[in-house]
């Protein structure tokens, strides 16, 4: 959960749930969770897994699951960057401004 509360600075429109990071429109939803390798005897493993999962909401307000991507690198700033890119791709709006 670390990963996603420092990320919580780099999206101020998303609402930290305790366990996803949620960015919420009236046409989508983005949800980010974080995935850690469970491997305890490794002292230092690679960078937790960030799951990136998009969501179409239909006329009739239900929500359809559409992309997911899962994003692994270390440096916080260029994680955020390519998040940002590839769900800006996904439906066409920044993450940083709104969801629209």
């Amino acid at each position: 959960m670390e990963t996603l509360k420092l990320l919580r600075d780099y999206f101020p429109m998303a609402v930290f749930t305790g366990k996803c990071l949620v960015f919420i429109s009236e046409d989508w939803r983005v949800e980010l969770t974080e995935h850690k390798d469970s491997d305890f005897t490794k002292s230092e493993g690679p960078p937790s897994i960030i799951r990136i999962r998009i969501f179409k909401r239909t006329l009739e307000g239900d929500l359809i699951p559409g992309h997911y991507e899962d994003f692994q690198l270390a440096s916080l700033g260029e994680l955020a960057e390519q998040i940002e890119k590839y769900v800006q791709m996904a439906i066409g709006s920044n993450l940083r401004e709104k969801i629209e």
